[in-house]
């Protein structure tokens, strides 16, 4: 697979995105007011925001909330759904360059987006946004690997037959990096509980949504007849599989 650079990577594949992507917990905003002193209403940017998955789940807390995205099949689909909200407004921009005013956000967030960024120089924006005092928020939902039959296979399926998998996976994003993203005031981690239970054609769809995927050809039909295989030999007696998550989030001020 060619793509030109990281924004345009998921534009053929929105829909399975909107239709299929897990949501994150529902007690992360509260744990954000919590332990980062988030303001009720805040003021938040949302980094490479895509869909808008943290978006709406700020937004439901009361926040406004700047949805910063460059991928424009992204961005409208998240103008779609989200557009009629109070407190939401789309920006077309990257992480990196938001073109939001200096001192002007209580938080940055970036949900499943941190390891496509420039990190020095998401890292100078970042700083450059946020007030006094204000955190930056990195979020992952972290599949479990092998934890289960079905994540042992499909793990390996990944690995055999998605030559990018390894190469652009989150999980290069190690303690060492967010170390030096967050600086000398250090960071701290909290790890909550996730999951996704999904029916085949829902789990045709997740699995779509990731970027390293073949969509067609030989490498794409052996791909799907093995995840059909994995599915009908692990799925429970109502017909789903479940994705389990450890949501991973990381957080504190960049000065």
């Amino acid at each position: 697979m060619q793509h030109s650079s990281p924004t345009e990577r998921f534009s053929d594949r929105v829909s399975d995105y909107v239709r299929a992507r897990p949501g994150y917990p529902a007690s992360l905003p509260q744990l954000l007011a919590e332990r980062c002193r988030l303001p009720t209403p805040g003021v938040i940017a949302d980094a490479g925001s895509g869909t808008g998955i943290m978006t709406r789940l700020m937004l439901d807390r009361g926040h406004r909330v700047f949805a910063v995205e460059p991928n424009r099949e992204m961005r409208e689909a998240a103008e779609a759904s989200l557009g009629n909200r109070a407190g939401f407004t789309s920006v077309a921009a990257t992480a990196e360059s938001t073109g939001l005013a200096t001192a002007s956000v209580d938080m940055v967030t970036a949900a499943q987006a941190f390891h496509w960024f420039d990190r020095g120089r998401v890292r100078t924006e970042f700083t450059r946004i946020l007030r006094p005092g204000g955190h930056a928020v990195l979020v992952w939902n972290d599949r479990r690997l092998a934890s289960t039959a079905f994540l042992r296979g499909y793990e390996a399926l990944l690995v055999d037959h998605c030559p990018e998998y390894l190469k652009v996976v989150h999980r290069n994003i190690t303690v060492d990096v967010l170390t030096g993203f967050f600086g000398p005031a250090g960071f701290e981690t909290v790890i909550l509980d996730n999951a996704q239970a999904l029916d085949w054609s829902l789990l045709v769809a997740r699995h779509d949504s990731q970027s390293y995927v073949p969509k067609s050809g030989h490498a794409r039909a052996r791909l799907m007849a093995h995840l059909r295989a994995l599915f009908e030999s692990t799925a429970d007696a109502n017909g789903h599989v479940v994705f389990e998550y450890d949501t991973r989030v990381h957080f504190g001020p960049l000065t």
